[in-house]
C-alpha cells in the first residue's frame, strides 16, 4: 500500500466523517428547528388565546360599565321629572283660589283644633296671602287668632301656649306626608315599562 493510497483512504473516511457529522448536525438542526417552530406555535396559539379572553373581559367591562351609566342616566331623568311633577303640583296647590281654597284651610283648621282643650289661646299661621281668609275663618273658633306669617303653599299651623302643642297642618306637610307614602306608585304610573 502507498502513502498516496493510505492518504487516499484517509481523506475518503474524513469526508465520510465530515458528512456523517453535517447530516447528523443537519438532522439535530431540523429537530431544533421544528422544536421551536412548536413552541412558537404554542406560544402564538396561548397569546392568541389570552388576547381573545382580554378583549373579551374588556368587552364586557365597558358593556357592564355602558348598562350602569345608562341606568344612572334614567334614574336621573325620573328624579328630575319627579322633581317637575312635584313642582306642578305645588304650584297647583299654591294656586287654589276661592271656595276651594277655603274649604281645604277649614278642614285643616277643624282637623288641628282637636288637639287643644277649651280656653286655650290658640295662634293660628298660615301664608301671608292667606292671612285674610284664615282671619275670616277664625271668627268661627273662639280664643283663636291669627299668629303671624308662614313661609308655605298654603294650610295652617297651629299652636297654643297653654297645651303645648304645635300642629303642622300645611298644603306643604300634607304634600310631603302624600307624596312619600304613594312616591312608588306615582313613579310606576309616569314610567310604565
Amino acid at each position: 500500500m502507498s502513502l498516496d493510497t493510505v492518504v487516499e483512504d484517509i481523506r475518503d473516511e474524513a469526508h465520510a466523517r465530515a458528512e456523517d457529522i453535517r447530516d447528523e448536525g443537519e438532522a439535530r438542526a431540523e429537530e431544533i428547528e421544528s422544536a421551536a417552530e412548536a413552541d412558537a406555535e404554542e406560544i402564538r396559539e396561548s397569546a392568541e388565546q389570552e388576547a381573545d379572553r382580554e378583549i373579551e373581559q374588556l368587552r364586557e367591562q365597558r358593556l357592564s360599565s355602558a348598562k350602569l351609566e345608562a341606568k344612572q342616566k334614567r334614574l336621573e331623568a325620573r328624579r328630575d321629572v319627579l322633581g317637575d311633577v312635584r313642582e306642578e303640583v305645588e304650584a297647583e296647590l299654591t294656586a287654589l283660589e276661592g271656595d276651594t281654597r277655603e274649604e281645604l284651610t277649614r278642614a285643616l283648621l277643624d282637623a288641628a283644633s282637636t288637639e287643644f282643650d277649651e280656653g286655650d289661646d290658640v295662634s293660628v299661621y298660615g301664608r301671608a296671602d292667606d292671612q285674610e281668609l284664615i282671619e275670616s275663618i277664625l271668627d268661627d273658633y273662639e280664643g283663636y287668632a291669627f299668629g303671624g306669617e308662614y313661609d308655605c303653599l298654603g294650610g295652617v299651623i297651629v299652636e297654643s301656649e297653654q297645651s303645648r302643642v304645635r300642629v303642622n297642618n300645611t298644603f306643604d306637610s300634607l304634600l310631603e306626608d302624600v307624596w312619600e307614602d304613594n312616591l312608588r306608585e306615582i313613579s310606576n304610573q309616569l314610567f310604565e315599562q
